[in-house]
């Protein structure tokens, strides 16, 4: 990472609220990018979460709370296979086992 003078960086900033009023958009850095772009997967991740435990309580009943810490800790990969599984599963161990 490479810190302008204080003159430069002053004049930068200036320069970008110029552009910000002119074209009256707000400029957004890459690390705010960046953190708007995880936000958004991280909500998506979370709403896949609900998706499948609303599934499962629906096909099943309630959920222990060793299954929910286990679709917690589960990879993206992991949910869309058991939320496939869920649609010819007898049983919570069809939808967990390996196949």
């Amino acid at each position: 990472m490479m810190r302008l003078l204080d003159g430069l960086e002053q004049k930068l900033w200036q320069d970008i609220e110029t552009i910000e009023g002119e074209t009256r958009m707000r400029y957004v850095t890459s690390v705010e990018r960046l953190a708007i772009e995880r936000g958004l997967q991280q909500g998506l991740q979370q709403e896949t979460f609900a998706i499948l435990k609303r599934q499962l309580n629906k096909r099943f009943g309630a959920l222990a709370e060793e299954t929910i810490s286990r679709i917690h800790n589960a990879t993206h990969e992991q949910i869309e296979n058991w939320a496939e599984r869920v649609l010819g599963a007898k049983t919570l161990d069809d939808v967990f086992g390996a196949h």
